[in-house]
């Protein structure tokens, strides 16, 4: 008998189902030509050097990746940016996610501000897409996500790191904590103060602000009041410079200051000198201190025409540790690419390795402290447990 055209065709698609359908029964799916990396930060506003400097790493490494030729199960793949700015906004921060997800990204690297990666995470949950952030605040990975992965060490670590070297560093009994009123900023001074507490130290003033005050007369005013010999704070390095400024107006700059790691910035080293000491905490160590750092730092110097001004070390490490999760994956599908970041222990290309736990916190995290030394910041102790 013989089959009519349409039958002939309905049969054909019957066929190509059966064998699509046994493609994905082996976990065969077919690679695009391209795939999209999403990366959220800080593009505008007065983090704008941090955000631009994250993207700067993952853009030196992308580049990296589409010269030497990027494949998936041998298939030449080119790998393409999408940024989006997030204000240091978390509402802002829930807009842009969408906007990546709807874009069609395989994972995002992103974001800088604790509270916006929070506030982001479930968007990219839902998707199953691989969100890799530098946020520091333990909440970011406590939300029991299987697609939350931390670049650095947590706040919990970081609050024991400048409890414990203020308490031994310094010869001084009266502290102030000041915060930027984030969630990163509001739960790491909490973090500290219970730390200098247990350490005996009296804490004469505790004062919360926004992340974006930069009047600070009447603080430094209450500082003087108050006799406070080190101040521990969570503001941001614009905040800290403004603060010097007050403080010089009242003749009060003979004290130390702690920073957390928002103020270990490039633009930070201007306030070198003001004070009687600066430091800062940071699970964000130097480029330099690593054996493959000085490389790292001439192709980006080449690249950017500048110094790096925070982390980009770190995404440019995260970038490439995603390159090879998405090549074990032999996929571009999202969920794959977090199966294959779960099981992973990536060479990571300045740093040395990127490992994750159930959690998706980094194992081998650790805190540095740093003081300022003119145009440096230069290490004084680093410890994985502190």
């Amino acid at each position: 008998m013989q089959i009519t055209q349409p039958r002939r065709g309905a049969i054909g698609l019957m066929a190509l189902g059966l064998l699509c359908s046994t493609a994905l029964l082996q976990g065969c799916d077919n690679p695009p030509s391209t795939i999209k990396i999403g990366v959220a930060q800080p593009l505008t506003g007065n983090l704008a050097p941090q955000g631009q400097d994250l993207l700067n790493g993952v853009k030196l490494a992308v580049d990296e990746l589409n010269k030497e030729g990027f494949k998936i199960k041998g298939k030449p793949v080119t790998i393409e940016i999408v940024a989006v700015d997030d204000r240091s906004n978390a509402d802002t921060g829930k807009e842009v996610a969408k906007q990546l997800v709807d874009a069609g990204v395989v994972a995002v690297i992103g974001h800088l501000n604790s509270g916006v990666s929070i506030a982001a995470a479930p968007i990219y949950a839902e998707k199953h897409i691989a969100q890799l952030a530098i946020s520091t605040n333990p909440k970011y990975t406590a939300l029991g996500f299987d697609t939350t992965f931390r670049l650095v060490a947590n706040d919990t670590l970081q609050a024991k790191a400048i409890g414990s070297f203020s308490a031994s560093k310094f010869a001084a009994a009266k502290y102030a904590v000041v915060d930027d009123g984030t969630p990163y900023g509001k739960d790491l001074a909490a973090g500290a103060s219970a730390q200098l507490k247990l350490a005996k130290k009296e804490i004469v003033l505790q004062q919360s602000f926004d992340d974006k005050t930069t009047q600070f007369d009447e603080l430094a005013d209450k500082l003087k009041a108050a006799h406070a010999e080190v101040v521990v704070s969570t503001l941001n390095d614009f905040q800290i410079i403004a603060l010097m400024e007050a403080l010089k107006k009242i003749a009060y700059t003979q004290i130390y200051l702690l920073g957390g790691d928002t103020i270990k910035t490039t633009l930070m080293l201007k306030g070198s000198g003001v004070l009687k000491g600066l430091y800062a905490t940071s699970p964000i160590l130097e480029a330099r201190e690593f054996t493959a750092g000085a490389a790292f730092l001439e192709k980006y110097r080449a690249t950017f025409k500048i110094e790096p001004a925070y982390g980009g070390h770190y995404t440019y490490d995260a970038m490439h540790v995603l390159a090879a999760a998405i090549r074990r994956s032999e996929s571009a599908n999202p969920e794959k690419i977090v199966q294959a970041l779960r099981k992973i222990d990536g060479y990571a290309p300045v740093t040395g390795s990127m490992k994750w736990d159930e959690k998706g916190e980094l194992r081998y995290g650790v805190i540095g402290v740093y003081s300022t030394l003119g145009a440096l910041w230069e290490s004084q102790v680093r410890s994985d447990v502190w």
